[in-house]
């Protein structure tokens, strides 16, 4: 079977990029994140909900003529000394076993600190940074990271990821809110930091949450209004049987998205859970599939994953125990979450719909 694909491309003129980050309370973020992405072209917000900040992107294309070559080598995504990565994932394994949200926090204040002192890795002429905005060519500042040119040095470096080190260890989450509901949502999820102010400091470890905007498509499978994207990273233990601090509250953020704001979901970087009914929430689906049938009728480029994701064949679900742990189901009973540890079957603190496993003292029991 052959398959052709036209594409065309267009060019555009040679341009530069102005970008400059600011740091301001999030008490009035809900109205801010529906209206500034439309103020500047390449905007987006990194949010820190435990420490009530946000960090907005005023990046903006400007004449190639403007003077300034500035750098974007983003610090998290540089090779990193082994030792000191191990070190770090030694700390949070700590900070897990022993519950102690004020370690992560104390943690999170330090390292989102050090980036906004240090610009996130910018420079303003590929060598330091002496303040903004950061004036250069678009190449050199939309691609943001060195990890991949690192050196072959035997693993005495590596990407924070590597997983022949010690290193980070974690889930990515991340989903599309329509800007029509994006307001409430951001409301929600503040609202829960309120009942547990220290609950998405572990968030925070992994520099918070990214805010992308995305404009709507024609794509079968592309996003049905103009959204934005939350991109939140959080810690994964190495043993799937075990919870994670303030696992309920990271479950609930996640069921608040997809299930009551109605939340698209990245094809790429979500769990098990995410994908339930994720089809029947677009317009052209059948259509998509009409031509997936077409085009593979024997379905040669398809897999078992890709047709529970599409719910074609199979369950997305995985029910066992302790399944909702690793986002592999919804708890519907206990046995779902970490009955030995503590950790329940119950419903949301604000979003009484969701299921999430909480850690429930004995007297709750």
């Amino acid at each position: 079977m052959q398959i052709s694909s036209q594409v065309t491309l267009q060019l555009q003129p040679l341009f530069k990029r102005s970008i400059s980050y600011v740091v301001k309370k999030d008490t009035d973020l809900g109205d801010q994140a529906a209206s500034f992405g439309r103020q500047h072209e390449f905007a987006d917000i990194t949010w820190y909900p435990s420490q009530g900040k946000a960090v907005y992107r005023i990046d903006d294309r400007i004449s190639s003529n403007t003077s300034g070559n500035g750098l974007y080598d983003y610090i998290p995504f540089r090779s990193t000394p082994s030792l000191g990565l191990a070190a770090i994932r030694a700390t949070e394994d700590a900070q897990e076993s022993l519950k102690d949200p004020d370690g992560k926090c104390a943690s999170a204040k330090l390292i989102t600190s050090t980036l906004v002192n240090l610009a996130y890795g910018l420079t303003n002429n590929g060598i330091v940074f002496t303040g903004y905005p950061i004036i250069g060519y678009h190449n050199r500042l939309q691609s943001s990271g060195t990890c991949l040119d690192s050196p072959e040095d035997a693993l005495i470096t590596a990407c924070p990821w590597d997983s022949r080190i010690k290193g980070e260890y974690f889930f990515q989450v991340t989903f599309s809110i329509s800007l029509s509901v994006v307001k409430s949502f951001i409301q929600d999820v503040q609202n829960l930091v309120k009942l547990e102010p220290r609950a998405l400091c572990g968030l925070e470890v992994y520099n918070g949450i990214l805010m992308r905007y995305v404009k709507a498509s024609s794509a079968y499978l592309g996003k049905e209004d103009d959204a934005l994207d939350f991109d939140m990273t959080f810690y994964r233990n190495k043993d799937p049987t075990k919870p994670r601090l303030y696992e309920d509250i990271y479950e609930e953020i996640e069921q608040l998205a997809v299930f009551k704001y109605g939340g698209l979901p990245h094809w790429g970087k979500n769990r098990n859970l995410v994908f339930n009914g994720a089809l029947r929430k677009y317009k052209n689906a059948g259509a998509f599939l009409r031509v997936k049938e077409m085009y593979d009728p024997l379905g040669l480029f398809s897999n078992e994953w890709m047709d529970q994701v599409l719910g074609l064949r199979g369950e997305v679900n995985i029910l066992k125990e302790g399944c909702a742990l690793e986002g592999l189901c919804i708890c519907s009973q206990d046995t779902h979450c970490a009955p030995r540890d503590g950790y329940l079957c119950r419903p949301g603190k604000i979003y009484q719909d969701a299921r999430v496993c909480a850690l429930v003292s004995t007297s709750e029991q």
